[in-house]
């Protein structure tokens, strides 16, 4: 994907906006804020606007939502729920419950008794750590990235809108927090992050595969990687890096990837911020 003009970021930050508030910008900006969502947006799109009033009221619809979401629990209290996980074991490859029920116990046992007694003994404390693993990793994801998306460079997206977390330098972005791939070689990742964006893109699940812009936050604990995922609710050292990240990158040609996945082609814009400790 090439760099985006002016008028297309406008258009998608724009459909990026539930059609309350989107209604409650058009009023803003003086302009008739009757119709459709597609409406709206044509008649807002019409007028040139300043982008920097429409970031503006992105933002403080944004930093509303994360005040919302305060009000249920802190970002203290959060962290501190956040703090009490002391094992990381998915226990189940994440997508494959079902089958893996279905095949070990469904379709194995025939005596009900034979398959509660299973169910207790391995399933119930699998589908914990299962549990335990995606809550987990939900919200120091929310966590990291209402940061990234507070942060004075970037404009967030006010409701879900495929493959676009966040605009940084007027571009969109998916924003991915993963850690080192299994088996990838650290040094290489450190020494060559370049062929790790490529590695990222090419190896994504089928079914979840995308080819938009994306910033790839990827941690990493050097002396022991299995211990990665602690490193994720580091808030204090994670923040610092990604304030260092945004405070210093730009957005260029120079950014772009070029990858392959079943033997197609596809060209887009990547950044990656390898977190190391």
């Amino acid at each position: 994907m090439a760099l985006l003009s002016e008028k297309e970021v406008l258009n998608l930050k724009l459909n990026s906006i539930p059609l309350s508030q989107l209604k409650e910008l058009a009023s803003y900006l003086g302009i008739s804020y009757r119709g459709t969502a597609a409406d709206i947006i044509k008649k807002i799109i019409k007028e040139k606007p300043n982008q920097k009033s429409i970031d503006e009221f992105i933002k403080r619809k944004y930093q509303e939502k994360i005040e919302n979401r305060r009000k249920i629990i802190s970002d203290e209290d959060l962290k501190k729920e956040l703090m009490k996980v002391k094992t990381f074991s998915w226990g189940v490859v994440q997508g494959q419950l079902d089958q893996k029920i279905q095949t070990n116990y469904v379709r194995k046992f025939f005596r009900y008794e034979d398959l509660l007694n299973h169910i207790k003994l391995n399933l119930y404390k699998e589908i914990t750590n299962y549990v335990i693993c995606t809550w987990f990793n939900h919200w120091t994801t929310v966590l990291i990235e209402e940061y990234v998306n507070t942060h004075p460079k970037v404009v967030p997206t006010l409701k879900n809108i495929k493959g676009i977390d966040f605009f940084f330098y007027n571009q969109p972005f998916d924003l991915k927090v993963t850690y080192l791939p299994r088996g990838y070689d650290p040094i290489k990742a450190i020494e060559n992050p370049y062929d790790l964006i490529i590695w990222l893109y090419e190896n994504q699940g089928a079914q979840r595969f995308g080819a938009d812009n994306r910033l790839f936050i990827v941690l990493l604990d050097k002396n022991n990687p299995e211990k990665s995922w602690e490193l994720k609710r580091d808030f204090d050292f994670v923040f610092q890096k990604i304030y260092e990240f945004f405070n210093k990158e730009t957005i260029s040609e120079k950014d772009e990837i070029i990858f392959t996945f079943k033997k197609k082609t596809y060209s887009t814009i990547a950044k990656i911020l390898l977190i190391v400790k």
